[in-house]
């Protein structure tokens, strides 16, 4: 960043690639750093060159395939082996050749980590931090440095802890970040520390990590107690409970403190590469994360739809237009006539009070059967529908359908549906075969119609969710169904109940394929 008085230092591609599950490419590094690039932060931690082929390969294609306009890219590294110049330690040689501005040593900071994990003595741990540091930084690097295990080390040893920060600041080092390694320390304790750091004539940082779930609250304190410098990860990626959640400190921080960090228009640019890097992860999004989660700004009860039809503000703790996201209204059996209300106009439906009323009590009495509507949205607009215009209209009329699952000789298991459909005044029978009793009607049912709705063509079933909500019952248990649709434009879920799971899953797909020709235009 063009100020450098405060930074914003992001190490998902590093310590949050270090998540179980979590495996990624050159290439997909390279597109996060790009969109963490597109957010406005000060530094992308790239990896540890020299240490694996991966982190090397990313540090050589982004010298000419990143074309960063506001982060550095930073290598991560360790200080050299004890009994070795740093100038000639391979793995030291590797982030000066790295083409990295910038280089974050890790240093233990901790006596007992130096003389039980090093094995060396607590004297050549500080020649290692001062030799390296000088070294790179005479070489033309920045050096940061991460005091690894500080915490830990300053309640064991605080002198020495302390005297870690005076030696790598005094050989260069521009910031020194405190970590909590183990994630292990509270807002109150972990302040108190960074303003004893703070007292030294070193630039702190902060690094931690959420295993007590105060990651982003321990940044915060940090802050408040001395530190410029926070580090944290994309969507709180990060071994065990994962890191600091970079975008949670970036929006407390600007919105809530008064920092500028990233530029307005990329902080409401931050819901969307929230979901974009978690694209290249293919880790599933945390829909319940703040600020950036799809549920973040979700309103289900009735009380809160009352005060945010008078004003929104009176149940947000923010506009989410301020980073990237949106107000939704869940519709469910705790939903009064506000949230019916809210909920249709954002459809772009004016309700009467007499269609509310009915509305909300259709809604209550179908979820006292299983249904579910805050996870089923297209359902509800068909719902909403009915009541608008007095009955379902409907696209095609269906006379009946019948599903047969066959074991053959090859041991293969195979099902062939078979419908019977009226449409635009013709009768249709069609079948169609598929692995499933759910994708042989999906088939069957678009033999019968794309003659007719072209369009069906693009829609497609993506995801087929079963839930057993009475499992008392055993084997006749009441089923629930959400099937999700999309037609390359959108996605839309719908939702089906039923004792039998092949009714329930036929509820579910009737209402998808109409709500899908709704969305193509067409009008029963």
């Amino acid at each position: 960043m063009a100020d450098d008085a405060f930074h914003v230092y992001d190490t998902t591609l590093r310590d949050g690639a270090q998540q179980e599950g979590l495996n990624l490419s050159v290439a997909d590094k390279l597109v996060i750093a790009r969109h963490l690039d597109g957010l406005g932060v000060g530094f992308i931690e790239g990896g540890w060159p020299g240490a694996n082929p991966k982190d090397t390969e990313f540090f050589r294609r982004a010298q000419t395939e990143l074309d960063l306009k506001h982060a550095q890219l930073t290598a991560f590294g360790a200080t050299r082996r004890a009994g070795v110049k740093a100038a000639d330690d391979p793995l030291v040689a590797a982030l000066r050749e790295s083409g990295a501005p910038i280089v974050t040593l890790v240093a233990k900071s901790h006596d007992r980590h130096v003389e039980l994990a090093l094995r060396t003595t607590l004297e050549e741990n500080l020649a290692m931090i001062r030799d390296t540091v000088s070294h790179l930084y005479a070489e033309g690097q920045r050096v940061f440095l991460d005091a690894e295990h500080f915490f830990d080390g300053y309640k064991s040893n605080p002198a020495y802890a302390l005297e870690v920060i005076r030696v790598a600041a005094e050989a260069g080092a521009s910031v020194i970040a405190l970590c909590d390694t183990n994630g292990g320390m509270l807002p109150d304790e972990l302040a108190d520390v960074v303003h004893q750091a703070s007292q030294t004539s070193a630039r702190i940082g902060i690094h931690c990590h959420d295993d007590t779930g105060c990651a982003v609250a321990n940044t915060l304190a940090a802050v408040r107690a001395g530190a410029t410098h926070v580090q944290g990860c994309a969507n709180g990626y990060g071994e065990r409970s994962g890191n600091a959640n970079l975008f949670t400190v970036v929006a407390n921080l600007q919105l809530k403190r008064g920092y500028d960090l990233v530029p307005p228009q990329s902080l409401r640019d931050m819901t969307r590469i929230a979901h974009a890097i978690t694209e290249v992860t293919n880790v599933t999004p945390n829909s319940h994360q703040p600020y950036v989660g799809v549920s973040a700004f979700a309103h289900k009860a009735g009380l809160h739809a009352s005060a945010i039809k008078v004003d929104p503000n009176l149940y947000q703790h923010i506009d989410p237009a301020e980073v990237g996201n949106d107000m939704r209204m869940l519709v469910s059996d705790m939903a009064g006539r506000a949230s019916v209300e809210l909920k249709g106009r954002e459809l772009g439906y004016q309700l009467t009070g007499d269609q509310s009323r009915e509305l909300v009590d259709r809604v209550k009495e179908m979820e006292s059967r299983g249904y579910t509507f805050e996870a089923a949205d297209a359902s509800f607009e068909l719902l909403l529908r009915d009541s608008v215009h007095g009955e379902r209209r409907r696209h095609f009329a269906v006379e009946s359908w019948r599903v047969i699952v066959e074991r053959r000789p090859s041991g293969e298991v195979a099902s062939e549906a078979t419908v019977k459909l009226h449409a635009k005044g013709e009768r249709i029978v069609a079948t169609g075969e598929g692995n499933g009793p759910v994708n042989a009607l999906d088939r069957a049912v678009r033999t019968a119609l794309e003659g007719i709705y072209p369009e069906l063509t693009a829609v497609e079933l993506i995801d087929f969710k079963v839930r057993i909500l009475e499992g008392t019952h055993g084997s006749d248990a009441i089923t629930r169904v959400l099937i999700t649709s999309s037609d390359e434009t959108a996605e839309w879920a719908t939702v089906g109940v039923d004792e039998n799971i092949i009714e329930a899953s036929w509820q579910a797909l009737e209402q998808a394929v109409t709500f899908g020709l709704l969305r193509a235009g067409y009008t029963p």
